[in-house]
């Protein structure tokens, strides 16, 4: 059986064709998780919470960056060498 992640509502696809609007707008509380034969295939959200998400997962992949660098030698650079990039 499938999971529903995180998901203040649910919602049937059939719904979410009947009344899109009505479904975006139940999204502005949380995330609504738009089920199909009672499994998610999908899940609508306000874009606040979408942006929140792609900043966590950009900090994330910053993260794995820094901690494959730790321990190498750093390279310092000076302001006006930055600028020439």
């Amino acid at each position: 059986m499938s999971r529903v992640l995180v998901a203040n509502l649910v919602s049937s696809i059939s719904e979410l064709k009947r009344s899109p609007a009505r479904v975006i707008e139940e999204a502005a509380d949380g995330a609504v998780a738009i089920l199909n034969r009672n499994k998610p295939v999908a899940y609508v959200l306000d874009p606040a919470s979408y942006e929140r998400m792609l900043d966590l997962l950009e900090d994330y992949e910053d993260m794995k960056k820094v901690i494959e660098r730790e321990g190498q030698p750093a390279t310092y650079v000076t302001l006006e060498q930055l600028d020439e990039l």
